[in-house]
């Protein structure tokens, strides 16, 4: 049980304006820098139980107070205005190291969106959050540069920051801000190990944005300092399932082609759901001679709704799934999935509980090893998994339905995901939904010769790397700048020197990415031109259907 209240603190960064009249809690005033923030969080944090705080420069006018109490009842952590006041893309050296990230990708500012870019000049944050994970590292030069760590250090450990352009005026012109370079690297510092750290002062140098003589003075500094203090995930309650409303109707969408051995196993299980699905919508592309006609009468106890279409591919299936969808909630996974008797009710709790439209899962690959650190704990999520995923169907109503450029090729579900968050939703992973995913060795994208050389892979193969494919280059393209796009390969070729083993296996590896460096160069090379040739003629996206069946 919390210890926390409902009232708000107020600090107040001047010393010289008079704050305003605050009935929410105390108010606290002190310089509107660094020290002065970290002073009054130091002396009195500890010992104060307000449910939020509201860090506020008088430059920018009043806070509107009657909105807080409004923005604490919603599904986020911290609400703040950064993108307004000119964080947008800062730091610059972020775009060395992450530069097709999702959440490197600015939503516009004058929207509500999810943006970890946050500004101490407008931010309200929980009280609860700043206790678990610290407030900003006085390490920086700036308050802005120790607000981009703190930003990042939140959303990396599960908090949900939003930005909130209400939160200031309208009128506020937002302010040229420019990170120190000794900022920067402290923030890198802070948040990657220290290979990236000298990866992204070597690109940067090699582009022309800092100089030698500049760049290892400040690095000098950097290494001086105290070393950043790492935290631990933040752990909020699990979705309690006994919430979710059992009316709540989801369709089940699975798009299939030539594996029915797995689709049989996969209609089993959703016979177990303890919440039971209103449709599964079954869209079987495999030719119609090789159709299995037995599944329609093998599982007619099912809400199962059948169609074939002569013409395979991954997105006009489930684009043409969604349209005949008529479920409030859409649950889209793969063919080659095996699920747990709770899949649904998981979604639905995580749905429910977080008040959230978008609730993505995780997929356990059968022989790629453990996930990823940073898939052990709820977050913002950078993914969208096709093969793991619930939705409430009228928010596509704004990025509109999977665009048809991936139709034979990856990264469909991706694309879907970075419109999704760009659009303002808020889509978290909850690592507890978990499927097994089968990579199936026949069937799906593997018809269309799409399946990639994974990650894992090039880490454990001497001969396997692990380049951008023409359907990530398109997706850059389409959503990040031409030099965003380039670190993304420069990244990807550096990643064909790596591997997992013993010293001796790693200078083999060394040798022959260097021996193989002309040839994959050209590779991207071609590849890149023909996404080029892609944006001609797409995005193709489907809008979501005005009139649908209900």
């Amino acid at each position: 049980m919390s210890s926390f209240d409902h009232s708000i603190n107020l600090v107040w960064l001047s010393s010289t304006t008079p704050p305003p009249k605050w009935v929410l809690g105390y108010i606290y005033t002190c310089q509107n820098n660094l020290l002065g923030i970290s002073e009054v969080l130091e002396t009195s944090l500890a010992s104060s139980q307000a449910g939020a705080w509201l860090f506020w420069d008088p430059t920018l006018g009043m806070p509107i107070i009657a909105d807080l109490p409004y923005l604490l009842s919603e599904p986020a952590d911290l609400w703040h205005a950064g993108l307004k006041l000119g964080l947008g893309g800062q730091p610059p050296l972020m775009d060395y190291i992450l530069p097709t990230w999702m959440l490197n990708r600015d939503p516009d500012p004058n929207i509500k969106a999810t943006s970890w870019r946050i500004s101490l000049r407008a931010c309200l944050v929980r009280g609860d959050i700043l206790s678990k994970l610290g407030g900003p590292d006085t390490n920086f030069e700036t308050l802005d540069g120790s607000s981009m760590e703190l930003g990042y250090r939140y959303i990396s450990n599960g908090v949900f920051p939003r930005h909130v352009p209400s939160l200031i005026g309208s009128k506020i012109q937002p302010p040229h801000v420019v990170i120190p370079l000794q900022d920067q690297l402290r923030f890198l510092q802070a948040g990657f190990d220290q290979r990236w750290l000298m990866w992204a002062c070597l690109r940067s140098l090699l582009r022309g944005e800092t100089r030698l003589a500049q760049l290892l003075r400040a690095m000098k500094t950097v290494q001086k300092l105290v070393s950043p203090r790492k935290y631990p995930p933040y752990k909020r309650p699990h979705p309690s399932t006994k919430l979710t409303a059992p009316q709540a109707r989801v369709s089940v969408l699975i798009p299939t082609l030539r594996r029915y051995p797995y689709l049989r196993v996969l209609l089993d299980q959703l016979r177990k759901q303890t919440h039971p699905p209103f449709e599964i919508l079954v869209i079987d592309q495999t030719p119609a001679e090789m159709r299995d006609h037995d599944l329609v009468i093998d599982f007619s106890d099912l809400p199962l709704r059948y169609f074939t279409l002569d013409q395979a591919g991954q997105c006009s299936a489930r684009n043409f799934g969604l349209k005949q969808a008529r479920g409030e909630f859409i649950l889209l996974i793969d063919d080659d999935d095996e699920v747990s008797p709770d899949l649904i009710v998981q979604h639905l709790a995580t749905l429910h509980a977080l008040k959230i439209n978008v609730s993505n899962g995780v997929a356990h690959e059968v022989g790629a090893g453990p996930l990823p650190g940073n898939f052990k704990w709820m977050r913002v999520s950078s993914v969208f998994p096709a093969n793991n995923t619930m939705i409430r169907k009228s928010i596509l109503e704004k990025p509109g339905l999977f665009d048809l450029a991936y139709d034979h090729g990856q990264r469909a579900d991706h694309d879907l995901g970075m419109r999704l968050f760009l659009s303002g939703e808020l889509m978290v992973l909850n690592p507890d939904i978990a499927v097994l995913h089968h990579h199936a060795p026949m069937g799906g994208l593997r018809e269309h010769k799409a399946r990639v050389k994974t990650y894992a892979a090039s880490r454990q193969q001497l001969f396997n790397f692990n380049l951008p494919t023409i359907y990530d280059l398109y997706l850059a393209k389409r959503y990040f700048s031409p030099e965003q796009t380039s670190e993304r390969i420069w990244i990807s070729l550096l990643g064909t020197l790596s591997i997992r083993g013993s010293w001796w296996k790693r200078i083999i590896k060394v040798l022959i990415g260097f021996l193989c460096l002309p040839l994959n160069l050209w590779r991207i090379h071609q590849r890149s031109k023909i996404a080029d040739a892609m944006l001609v003629s797409y995005p193709q996206i489907p809008p979501f259907p005005e009139n649908q069946a209900t």
